[in-house]
């Protein structure tokens, strides 16, 4: 982190960030850049210009790209890095084979990119200070602590012990300070979070892409349910769920769709616009994703591709399964494209549909690689399937398969003969068929390996999919060696490593 006073102001001179939504949807075929605020509708050093740069720091590579995915995606026995053969070797080696080292640019930029939010953060909270205090401001706090306490979930699960730095970095020293328990990280998290949940307003008419309280409820929830905190997880769960602001009426086969970014669905969504002439908006979600061939179907690097046991995953008939799988040498819907073949240097016969761009847009843009399309983070689906979980935990089984009917009967949709109701009352099989509805649900959404390591069983089902190398010690990823070295050991390494 050496140069990170050079990140933070080189960030905080953008001061912008996308934000459009239901209600001010974007015309895919004009691409105006509707319903945003750039530098200039904000006045020099304004409180909310702070806050919008902090929101910039979601499109790093480290919460948006390839680094985010191999940390939680690739990891899992739901993905694999994919791509060419001979692309990216050792980042296979070290995501999907546990071959851990401790300098490795992915692994060091999910690390950087994580603590330049946190300071920009803590610049929009320390700017705070020393302002009259008003509602303006209190939802601004809101805002940046929602962020810090994001950035500190994501580190803490990656990396367990890690420095915590709650204050404006003024010099680059200030950075390196020892690291804190996980508890004390914790700590800091349910506080973050406890305020955002006060001040957050319920919905942003006009931006819709801003933080609310229901987004602080749905990530305290998370957060609880990763320290089984069953009470305190369903409770916050329920709150997002009793706010009236989201419901699974769009259909599932729909949610994934440029049109419907920012739909009810989505609690937590990271923007992106992209146009001819306009780039600076845009994320590399989709085009780390994107499908690796030639000409019209050089859609991306072809990375975090899907594993033929998630495709066996999903029960007979479930429509999730063609919504979330891409078949290679088939022709998909919507767009009614014919997608190459797997070839002996391509042999994905899967790619992520999730990430599938509309035609039209790329020829619209100019570009072929999907930096338009927002990244959804945390959707309604998963809320109610968190709540399901603490409530059988909590022996409220009803109400647990009241929840997850919910979200089978989107599913279904019409068709009646598939997915049945889960019916069971014995709170082991309904452990395990919530479970299960979380990986087809939410497959390929990043949630997979985090679930496994909380769940206590990552060994045994990573052995189980051949990816063996997996040992206990590796729930943990090293921290960067650069990292340690730049603070002269002040910062020092997990203690696997």
């Amino acid at each position: 982190m050496k140069a990170l006073y050079k990140r933070i102001l080189w960030v905080l001179s953008l001061l912008l960030i996308v934000w459009t939504g239901s209600g001010c949807k974007k015309d895919w075929l004009e691409r105006l850049p509707q319903g945003r605020y750039t530098e200039d509708d904000i006045p020099a050093g304004s409180l909310e210009g702070q806050v919008f740069a902090a929101y910039a720091g979601l499109r790093q590579n480290g919460f948006s790209g390839v680094a985010y995915l191999a940390v939680h995606s690739i990891r899992s026995d739901d993905a694999d890095k994919g791509s060419a053969v001979g692309d990216g070797v050792d980042a296979e080696n070290f995501f999907d084979n546990f071959q851990y080292v401790t300098n490795f640019w992915l692994l060091n930029d999910y690390w950087t990119h994580h603590f330049d939010l946190i300071a920009l953060a803590n610049a929009v909270i320390t700017a705070a200070d020393s302002l009259e205090t008003d509602s303006a401001t209190a939802i601004n706090v809101g805002e940046a602590k929602f962020l810090r306490a994001y950035a500190y979930f994501d580190l803490v699960r990656a990396f367990g012990e890690v420095p915590l730095i709650d204050f404006r970095i003024v010099e680059p020293e200030d950075a390196y300070v020892p690291k804190s328990s996980v508890n004390e990280i914790y700590e800091l998290i349910d506080a973050d979070l406890e305020e955002a949940v006060s001040v957050l307003p319920l919905n942003w008419p006009g931006f819709p892409g801003r933080i609310t309280r229901g987004a602080a409820l749905a990530l305290q929830a998370k957060t609880f349910l990763y320290r089984d905190q069953w009470a305190a997880a369903l409770a916050a769960a329920e709150g997002v769920m009793n706010t009236g602001m989201y419901d699974l009426s769009l259909p599932y086969e729909a949610i994934f769709r440029e049109e419907n970014e920012n739909s009810r669905e989505s609690v937590f969504e990271i923007q992106a616009l992209y146009t001819q002439g306009q780039t600076g908006y845009g994320i590399n979600y989709a085009t780390h994703q994107g499908v690796r061939g030639a000409g019209e179907w050089n859609l991306g690097w072809g990375w975090n591709t899907p594993t033929e046991l998630l495709a066996q995953a999903f029960e007979p008939g479930d429509p999730r399964k063609d919504a979330t799988l891409l078949y290679s040498g088939q022709v998909n819907t919507p767009y009614g494209e014919e997608v190459p073949p797997a070839t002996a240097n391509v042999p994905r016969p899967y790619w992520n549909k999730k990430v599938y761009t509309n035609p039209s847009i790329r020829r619209s843009t100019g570009s072929q690689a999907g930096q338009w399309f927002n990244m959804r983070v945390i959707r309604y689906a998963d809320v109610v399937l968190m709540a399901a979980e603490a409530a059988n935990e909590l022996g409220s089984t009803q109400k647990a398969l009241d929840y997850l009917e919910m979200v089978r009967a989107r599913a279904r949709g019409s068709d009646n003969s598939v997915l049945p109701p889960v019916t069971t009352t014995d709170q082991v099989a309904l452990r395990e068929a919530i479970r299960h509805e979380r990986r087809v649900e939410l497959g390929m959404e990043n949630e997979r390996f985090f679930d496994l390591v909380r769940w206590g069983i990552v060994q045994e089902v990573m052995h189980a999919a051949g990816k063996t190398g997996y040992q206990p010690r590796h729930r943990y990823l090293p921290i960067p060696q650069q990292e340690i070295d730049r603070s002269g050991g002040i910062i020092e390494q997990n203690e696997d490593y």
